[in-house]
């Protein structure tokens, strides 16, 4: 594709990541904090209203969120906490509510509940909690039945998700004793384990590091409460950067840092080694793009899995042959993404397939089409900027954004002046 001189500048929300490690550490301390620029979308709504269940107090207030925190203190709730589709939210939950005392009972979505939980179960269980998964073996909904979390070693195997860590770290410094933890085997997404010891870290907690790939948090801390801003979405970026990338604008935007914790900012040095520009600006970062490296190329993208929707669509322009691996993991995400996006990229007529631990994808001339979303924010969005590159193609579910990206379709036809495809993404 050719490049456009246009410069489009377009906005994020705050990081969802950030957000709501951000929740869970100003609802368990004492007092008030704020959170400035932080996510609201459907996923954040899910949590803050699961965090209100369980005593926090929360209001948004001239945009931003005011919370009242428990000191650790945890109300048991009179209801199930339903938290749709937000696997986060489910994961950092299950060890919360184990603070408290009696019985907690997490559940979600129809999707939500084929969403794995037991690597995290298990660890919990060896603490002495009581979990019980009685519907569905290790998924939702998930029994508590809770006398504080007792703390002590434990040790986590070949994770699939890194935030059965993530969520035992944010819940640790309230336990009985010391939680020591190790990681054993394989672990994806550690970018985000880094992203929670900071968040923890800036809330007042420490968490010591003894050796590789192990955690120490001392019992008897607590998080202080304070005033936060989060930086702006890197995986909600990514869209546009995507839509620079193809050539369609060049891309600036604002409120995002490149000293940033959060993995998705890699997505830019990926599109650097592909022929995109990145260029830092006063706060802000512009991507631009002539013509893509053609050629075969492998892309591992383990640690940073919600960026491979976006690097699928741009593998389906790119002349070459795209390998992505070490994404198995994308089978449990809001949709089995790997099958999604193959089936996805076949009706815009791109060769695409499967393989054990990842997609194959041969680049070509898309068309239009289609694209069914299957209720996921990350396929939705993807292909959309696929719609401004190529007449045709139409987005079904378009309001499964608000997951994490309510205002996308605002953004997005900021982009769609002049844009090959119309920029419409028909319903």
């Amino acid at each position: 594709m050719g490049r456009s001189d246009r410069e489009v500048t377009l906005g994020v929300p705050g990081s969802k990541s950030i957000t709501q490690r951000a929740l869970i550490a100003a609802a368990l301390a004492k007092g008030p904090s704020r959170l400035r620029n932080a996510l609201l979308a459907d996923d954040t709504l899910y949590l803050i209203k699961a965090l209100e269940l369980l005593g926090a107090e929360i209001e948004v207030e001239e945009g931003e969120l005011r919370i009242g925190g428990t000191g650790g203190k945890i109300s048991v709730p009179p209801e199930r906490i339903f938290v749709g589709n937000n696997g986060t939210a489910l994961r950092f939950l299950t060890s919360l509510v184990c603070l408290g005392e009696g019985r907690f009972v997490l559940d979600g979505s129809p999707r939500l509940r084929e969403r794995p939980v037991e690597p995290l179960l298990r660890v919990l269980r060896s603490m002495g909690v009581s979990v019980e998964t009685p519907e569905n073996p290790g998924c939702p909904p998930v029994l508590i039945q809770s006398r504080g979390l007792p703390g002590g070693q434990v040790v986590f195997e070949d994770l699939d998700s890194s935030q059965y860590v993530s969520s035992l770290l944010l819940s640790s410094p309230y336990a009985a004793r010391n939680v020591g933890i190790q990681l054993a085997g394989r672990t994806v997404s550690e970018p985000y384990i880094a992203m929670t010891l900071q968040v923890m870290e800036q809330f007042g907690v420490a968490v010591e590091k003894p050796a590789a790939n192990t955690f120490c948090v001392p019992s008897g801390q607590a998080y202080r409460a304070r005033s936060f801003t989060i930086e702006g979405d890197y995986s909600s970026a990514s869209y546009f950067f995507l839509a620079a990338a193809l050539g369609l604008a060049r891309v600036r935007v604002p409120h995002l840092t490149a000293a940033s914790l959060q993995g998705d900012a890699r997505f830019l040095k990926i599109l650097e080694d592909l022929g995109c520009t990145v260029a830092w600006r006063d706060g802000d970062v512009e991507v631009a793009c002539g013509q893509l490296h053609g050629g075969d190329m492998e892309f591992a993208m383990g640690d940073i899995p919600d960026m491979v929707p976006s690097l699928a669509v741009l593998a389906a322009f790119r002349p070459g042959r795209s390998v992505i691996t070490e994404s198995a993991h994308l089978r449990i995400k809001e949709s089995n993404r790997l099958a999604a996006l193959a089936a996805e990229l076949h009706k815009i007529g791109i060769s695409a397939r499967e393989t054990p631990d990842g997609l194959i994808i041969n680049g070509g001339r898309p068309c239009g089409g289609d694209i069914e979303t299957y209720s996921d924010h990350r396929i939705a969005m993807s292909f959309a900027v696929a719609g401004l590159a190529v007449p045709g193609i139409r987005i079904a579910d378009r309001d499964c954004v608000g997951k994490s990206f309510p205002g996308f379709w605002n953004e997005l036809q900021k982009l769609s002046q002049g844009a090959p495809g119309g920029g419409k993404n028909d319903p």
